[in-house]
């Protein structure tokens, strides 16, 4: 359920929506966090459900003093609406028994609000690599059928790599099955595809293969092959540097090693 933190709920029409899975190293999180940053996007609700662990916290993108103890809760929706843009930031892990609940929430959500697009950010295990996947670049796209029609040519242009499907029993090569899906590591992604493609909505998929530590450099991967597409940034503002790490980003790790240990 969406609650808006306006006087007059906003209008999402024609929006294109960014949302991360929760997934290995946080990478989509971490790049949700540069756009929202970097676009001084504003906070316009939250998504109100059980299906996340709740909590709750301090202002991840606070500029000054005053903003920075804004209390923040797990999803939230953020919009710039010069670019049409809107982000669901999630910040909690889902409820392992609520994962398809919350799959037909965002389902539904979308389908209500009118977006005309979907792109999930998301990452998956890169020791879980078929051996044909250990080719070429990192990044790996999915997209639904409604979304294909209309972004075919533009996905062309740009060269990506569709995700494999692997043989579902990987070194048997006569088993009788046709090659899977699969996204080790990934959490909803999968299943919010395959949703996508049964309600017919327009949706993508851009992961990264990547271990967990520090993921920052994998999250700057990824945000910049999604400018790549949709030209968030000016092209002279695409460099790497030109994103705004939020401050958030100086606890990523936890605070300092006490120096009493010494």
């Amino acid at each position: 359920m969406f609650i808006s933190s306006q006087t007059t709920a906003p209008c999402f029409r024609d929006f294109t929506l960014l949302l991360p899975a929760v997934a290995v190293g946080n990478v989509g999180q971490l790049a949700v966090d540069l756009i929202v940053s970097t676009l001084n996007m504003s906070r316009v609700g939250h998504l109100h459900t059980d299906c996340l662990i709740p909590m709750s916290g301090n202002n991840p993108y606070a500029t000054c003093k005053d903003d920075a103890e804004e209390l923040h809760t797990p999803a939230e929706v953020y919009t710039a609406a010069e670019l049409k843009l809107a982000v669901l930031q999630i910040r909690a892990p889902i409820i392992q028994t609520k994962s398809k609940r919350f799959r037909q929430l965002l389902v539904s959500w979308i389908k209500s609000s009118g977006f005309s697009r979907t792109v999930v950010l998301s990452s998956s295990h890169a020791y879980q690599r078929d051996d044909q996947q250990l080719q070429g670049k990192p990044l790996r796209f999915l997209v639904t059928p409604s979304l294909l029609k209309v972004s075919a040519d533009a996905l062309k242009e740009l060269g990506w790599k569709e995700m494999e499907r692997v043989p579902a029993f990987p070194g048997l090569p006569d088993a009788d099955t046709e090659p899977r899906l699969c996204i080790p590591g990934g959490g909803i992604t999968k299943g919010l595809y395959a949703d996508s493609c049964a309600e017919d909505l327009p949706l993508a998929v851009l992961l990264l293969f990547c271990s967990e530590g520090d993921n920052i450099p994998d999250a700057f991967a990824l945000v910049n092959h999604l400018n790549d597409w949709l030209h968030l940034l000016d092209t002279q503002d695409r460099q790497a540097n030109k994103w705004k790490i939020p401050t958030s980003w100086n606890l990523l790790f936890g605070s300092g090693i006490p120096p009493a240990l010494f």
